[in-house]
């Protein structure tokens, strides 16, 4: 029987398949769900290979250069073309709560970033290492995916004590294809907990209608529209704590949230989104990528 959106009380988790491939039960759940968790996806050495690469990127990047905050409650990059141009690049973003009133950052620019983005995975090796392997592209290929594009990466931070929250929201708001074909693929670099900010989705809820699209006006300006106002079920929010290892896969349309970090850990996570490149990308998607960058699947 068919189960409601409203119905799941807990996101299905799996231990991860040797070789990458899905089996039919974990491609039938995340297509109930809209996400699974994968346990030791990845080892702790690649995870703490990342963190060390994503912390030498940080070393070299001059906090002075740039004051470009992300926040999705008060969206101050909605028009920040720092942020709209980072599509093919390797950039940062601090938290909202970084600076004091003069302007000047309260701790540490390691401990003060939001996340980087969002290209990391085509521009430094070492992401790129850790984004394509066969065992991620053959679990790619196991939900059906013929020719998939990795159209962008984040590395998020959620330091300890201002990591911001994440309202809740649909990833195919910001890359939206036609058909829809954004997928999420969160790699848990440090175990993620209710107490650290962990990701919380509604189990079910990807079978509704995208809610909203962000896109660019003829003007040049950037708007994000409501399509459906009806508001979210979020009594039904799920936690998916996740150990570093771990791999939580859900689909563009699966609403999910984190709360603040509030904790003395932070909760560092890589992202990678995948598209299908024979769905159409349209022109006025916020996220575009140059000529010389072109999109490129697992190979």
């Amino acid at each position: 029987m068919t189960q409601s959106p409203d119905s799941f009380n807990s996101i299905p988790a799996y231990a991860s398949p040797l070789e990458g491939r899905l089996t039919d039960d974990m491609v039938a759940a995340f297509e109930a769900t809209g996400v699974i968790v994968l346990e030791d996806f990845v080892s702790l050495e690649d995870c703490s290979r990342l963190r060390k690469r994503a912390h030498a990127l940080v070393e070299a990047f001059d906090p002075e250069s740039v004051r470009s905050v992300f926040s999705t409650t008060k969206q101050s990059q909605l028009n920040d073309e720092y942020f709209y141009d980072s599509g093919d690049k390797i950039r940062f973003f601090f938290e909202d709560d970084a600076f004091d009133d003069a302007g000047r950052l309260r701790q540490s620019k390691h401990e003060s970033l939001n996340k980087m983005g969002h290209a990391m995975h085509d521009l430094d090796p070492v992401f790129d290492a850790f984004s394509r392997t066969p065992k991620l592209a053959a679990m790619v290929e196991s939900l059906g995916y013929k020719d998939p594009g990795i159209i962008q990466s984040m590395y998020i931070f959620k330091p300890p004590g201002i990591g911001g929250e994440v309202t809740c929201h649909q990833d195919s708001t910001f890359i939206y294809t036609e058909p829809e074909s954004c997928i999420g693929f969160w790699f848990a670099l440090e175990d993620a907990t209710l107490e650290n900010g962990c990701m919380q989705f509604i189990p079910g809820a990807h079978k509704l209608p995208l809610k909203k699209r962000n896109y660019k006006r003829p003007d040049g300006t950037y708007v994000i529209e409501t399509i459906d106002n009806t508001p979210w079920s979020l009594e039904r929010l799920v936690p998916a704590e996740a150990k570093a290892g771990a791999m939580v896969i859900f689909d563009g349309r699966a609403p999910h949230l984190s709360a603040a970090n509030r904790s003395d850990k932070s909760r560092h996570a890589y992202t990678l989104h995948v598209i299908e490149k024979l769905s159409h990308y349209p022109a006025d998607n916020w996220l575009q990528r140059s000529a010389h960058l072109p999109l490129r699947g697992f190979e």
